[in-house]
């Protein structure tokens, strides 16, 4: 019997636990990727700087970027572009705002100098991008389509932007993700191969469950009437989340709150040139953006990513609560008015 079959002939509430399993897979699968990643550059001597602003970064985006690619390559380009957008808005949103609000998170000037201005204008790339310029009066109803030109684009700028973050973490002299000497020491006594092969195993588990996810979560989408990008755009995206969730919550109880700022900034770059961008990539047709994603989807992106911005902003030393609770109140509201047909 096929895995098709299986879901299909499913109860839904056996559907929604196998959904909910696969996203902790995929989430545990990027945990163990970064923690061995880590060890590999200590092991190997790279400035944890270094480790930061590249392995880490990537690792905490890999279970979109698979999500996305699996679901380009199974011919579901909707949910590709869907859980790309729905991780910006789910990581600008709930978890900086959950972040906020647990207490109010320090302002890294530099970063906010930076990278946060860079966040901006790659969410405002992806929907230009996106944009049918032939056809603009219809695009509420007939939406756009990321062509894989963009893809090929996105692509580039991605390894633009990584080598410019090295340079960036060499000059700055400033570690995104700091690695206690303690830690230095034990890796630097494991054996390079067995790090290699736990590499594997995560690298392993987040395909595996990302290729359970997409059809698990379409068959829920089909068997409660709502449409794939809707699924993408909250659940799956929420569930490839986890990791920056995860770092974010960690860094807010260690009084580390300009890395959770930090890593949100990252990994919604990252969404854009490294998940919607390969995702494309590999995609002849390129990703379709249906109307849901110019009346809902985009809309509630840009005002996430402004109000973030004027949220570290102005001087302030800290995003503050009363942000959090914005970004929050914004991503809630985006839940309940999401398009259900």
């Amino acid at each position: 019997m096929t895995l098709e079959a299986i879901l299909n002939n499913a109860p839904i509430g056996v559907l929604i636990l196998l959904l909910v399993g696969f996203l902790l897979t995929l989430a545990k699968g990027a945990d163990i990727l970064v923690e061995q990643a880590v060890a590999l550059a200590s092991r190997i001597g790279l400035p944890a700087v270094i480790i930061g602003a590249t392995i880490v970064s990537l690792g905490t985006t890999l279970p979109e970027a698979a999500v996305s690619v699996m679901a380009a390559i199974q011919g579901k380009p909707e949910l590709a572009l869907g859980n790309a957008v729905g991780s910006i808005i789910c990581d600008a949103g709930l978890i900086i705002g959950i972040g906020a609000l647990l207490r109010p998170l320090p302002i890294d000037p530099i970063i906010v100098g930076k990278q946060g201005w860079i966040q901006l204008a790659a969410g405002c790339l992806l929907v230009v991008c996106t944009l049918p310029f032939g056809s603009l009066g219809n695009i509420l109803t007939e939406g756009g389509r990321l062509p894989q030109s963009a893809g090929f684009l996105f692509v580039f700028l991605l390894v633009v932007y990584l080598v410019w973050s090295v340079r960036f973490a060499r000059t700055t002299h400033r570690a995104l993700i700091k690695i206690p000497a303690s830690t230095s020491e034990t890796h630097s006594k494991r054996n390079p191969f067995g790090i290699f092969l736990f590499l594997l195993l995560g690298i392993g588990l987040v395909l595996l469950a990302s290729t359970l996810t997409i059809p698990t979560a379409q068959t829920v989408a089909i068997r409660i009437g709502i449409p794939p990008a809707v699924i993408a755009v909250t659940l799956v995206a929420l569930g490839t989340s986890l990791p920056e969730l995860v770092t974010v919550l960690a860094a807010v109880r260690r009084g580390r709150g300009d890395l959770a700022i930090g890593n949100v900034i990252g990994a919604d770059i990252l969404n854009v040139l490294f998940v919607a961008g390969l995702s494309a990539a590999v995609t002849p047709a390129g990703l379709i953006a249906g109307p849901a994603f110019f009346t809902h989807f985009f809309p509630v992106m840009l005002l996430l990513l402004i109000v973030f911005r004027i949220g570290l902003g102005g001087g302030r030393t800290h995003l503050s609560r009363s942000f959090g609770a914005l970004l929050l109140g914004i991503y809630l509201l985006f839940i309940l008015i999401s398009p259900t047909a």
